[in-house]
């Protein structure tokens, strides 16, 4: 006889379901503080976005005034 035959079926009882939410637990409420939480989070990553993107513009400034110059250097007479 093959070792798969014999071995015994899963339990089909009914047990607790981590997906379905327990019915005495409150949801989740939106408290005062977590909700300045979740508004100092969104101020700053907008404040992150921002500062990334002034480090962007400026080091793409940096070049184009450093390619300048070299250009201004070379063609000087």
């Amino acid at each position: 006889m093959p070792d798969g035959e014999n071995q015994a079926a899963p339990d089909p009882s009914p047990g607790p379901n981590p997906e379905t939410p327990d019915p005495g637990a409150t949801p989740d409420a939106l408290t005062p503080e977590r909700a300045a939480e979740l508004r100092r989070l969104a101020y700053e990553t907008k404040n992150e976005r921002q500062v990334w993107i002034f480090l962007g513009y400026f080091l793409f400034v940096i070049h184009i005034i450093a390619f300048v110059m070299i250009y201004a250097v070379r063609h000087a007479k």
